[in-house]
């Protein structure tokens, strides 16, 4: 299981006729409300021009950070981007050589931990339950096994596998929705082949096309038919047919792949591109440094959500005005590997990044002491981890996600790990200020950030979209930390963790919520994290205003 996006919008709205999702799709409002603020524009946005006026307003200069982004990969090329990227002093770029002595050849702007040394990259990963049944299918389902016979650490990983065997019984239910999918799939291509023909375009969004006026008869219905789809769908109105197509074909081999996961191993890609021994983690130095990777739209998104270049006149403004971002690439389409997010963790640590962010995660971590040891190696050096809190609707109090702040080895929980929720608005979701898909649990989901309908950058030179997810609040409060950390140098990453907790904006106790994943239970908002609020940076300097200046 994935859960570094929720059901995009494209497959969530589809899905509400088979009663698979509650959210209802946004109506007309700021493609930034979530920078807006809560009194002045009536929208629980995080206050963002406010947190600059009282920066200015104090004279307050900052200084720059790195923020590392463990993501699927980045748009180099991107207008908005290109200018923020974190640049290798030490390594001198091209030449072939470790200039910088850190065991990675040219990693001028990042490291990619999915890549052969050939230059290929990995796309797609099973995911780990998947891995975890195969490897250990011959043991379990021998005819000899002993279940009394085996020894306390075998009897967990037989628990284990005995849950990934229930798991992959995928049911009829399930079956029929893919194919209901594929059904608007290959209608929402066949009009758009035809609208293409007719526009002598590559790409349009409603907009064009509803001020397009076809010629011929064939164009017409395909229009209609095209439209149709898009209200069936509930798509963005600047939301690119070309955007569309990636997104369903994205989630049709997944589920494809994922139903015939028990009879055989998806095909691993990774050990035919990395080729490291991937169970001795000193064997570190692999990969290569195509940040970009095949699959770059996740990363480009949550980039730019953190730091989208501000006041430049073009696209989006980031949430923070004073970072160089730094992608490590370990997020394939499928599941992460535990290894991989170590030694990610560890690059942007000793590279020099103050502040972590990772929109992914899975329901299961099978080498998770490699994980955790990087992050308390993170908390030891002052650097901070941001954490999504994952789409499925989940009480994370009763149900364990990957990675998360608990360091099993040493039984407590890491100081410099925070983990978000994702919230709405009413103007987005009627009557639910949570994302209906959004982790929740009070005792291990810090706070909640706006993750619904986020506008940011995506793969092209100047292209732009909506995205949702925990994916998308996870960045928010990575952007709020490092303008913390940018303006009140002086301040730990614990310290930022409390700062960001202790200044939340609460919603009043008669805003409308629903327990996520249940339309027909209301929850009080405060109920959902720890914190009860939703992350506000106004709040968030005033407060470190008070602490750094001591």
């Amino acid at each position: 299981m994935n859960m570094r996006v929720s059901f995009s919008k494209i497959i969530g709205c589809t899905l509400l006729a088979l009663g698979l999702s509650s959210t209802l799709c946004a109506q007309n409002i700021p493609k930034n409300w979530q920078l807006l603020d809560p009194a002045t524009d009536h929208v629980l946005g995080i206050s963002l021009q406010k947190a600059y006026d009282f920066l200015n307003s104090k004279n307050k200069k900052a200084k720059p950070i790195i923020v590392a982004v463990l993501d699927s990969g980045i748009d180099t090329t991107h207008e908005d981007l290109k200018n923020i990227l974190w640049t290798n002093p030490k390594e001198i770029p091209g030449n072939g050589i470790d200039d910088d002595k850190n065991g990675y050849i040219d990693d001028l702007h990042g490291w990619n931990f999915l890549g052969g040394k050939n230059g290929v990259s990995v796309k797609r990963a099973p995911d780990e339950r998947s891995r975890i049944y195969h490897k250990y299918k011959a043991k379990f389902t021998s005819p000899t096994l002993d279940t009394n016979a085996l020894t306390a650490t075998d009897k967990a990983l037989y628990a284990t596998w005995k849950k990934t065997d229930s798991e992959l019984n995928f049911s009829d239910e399930e079956k029929e929705q893919l194919k209901y999918v594929e059904m608007l799939s290959n209608a929402f291509k066949k009009h758009d082949k035809i609208i293409r023909q007719e526009m002598n375009t590559a790409s349009y969004n409603r907009e064009t096309l509803t001020a397009f006026i076809p010629t011929s008869v064939l164009g017409k219905e395909a229009k209609l038919g095209m439209l149709s789809l898009h209200r069936l769908m509930q798509l963005d109105k600047e939301e690119l047919n070309t955007y569309t197509i990636a997104q369903l074909e994205e989630y049709i081999e997944g589920k494809t792949i994922a139903f015939g996961s028990k009879e055989k191993l998806p095909n691993d890609e990774r050990s035919l591109i990395v080729r490291d021994n991937y169970y001795n983690f000193s064997d570190a130095f692999y990969g290569n440094n195509d940040i970009m990777g095949p699959t770059p739209n996740h990363g480009t998104h949550v980039s730019g959500i953190i730091a989208a270049s501000r006041n430049n006149g073009v696209g989006i403004d980031g949430v923070s005005d004073a970072v160089k971002i730094m992608m490590v690439r370990v997020v394939p389409d499928g599941d992460e590997y535990d290894k991989d997010v170590a030694l990610a963790i560890k690059y942007a640590v000793d590279n020099g990044a103050k502040i972590i962010n990772m929109s992914f995660g899975k329901a299961y971590s099978p080498e998770k002491y490699w994980v955790d040891s990087a992050v308390r190696y993170a908390e030891q050096k002052d650097v901070l981890l941001v954490h999504s809190a994952g789409n499925e609707s989940y009480n994370l109090d009763s149900t364990a996600v990957f990675p998360n702040a608990y360091l099993a080895a040493w039984k407590q929980q890491a100081g410099n790990f925070i983990t978000i929720g994702a919230s709405s608005d009413t103007l987005i979701t009627e009557n639910n200020i949570a994302a209906e898909f959004s982790n929740y649990g009070k005792q291990n989901v810090d706070v909640f950030a706006p993750g619904v309908k986020i506008y940011s950058t995506l793969p092209g030179t100047n292209v732009y979209g909506n995205q949702d997810g925990t994916s998308m609040a996870s960045p928010i409060v990575t952007g709020v930390a490092a303008i913390i950390r940018t303006y009140y140098p002086s301040l730990t990453a614990k310290q930022v963790k409390a700062i960001i907790e202790k200044s939340v904006y609460v919603p009043e106790a008669t805003a409308p919520c629903l327990l996520p994943g249940n339309s027909s239970i209301a929850k009080p908002f405060s109920a959902l994290s720890k914190t009860g609020g939703i992350v506000n940076a106004y709040n968030a300097v005033m407060l470190a205003n008070g602490m750094g200046n001591k």
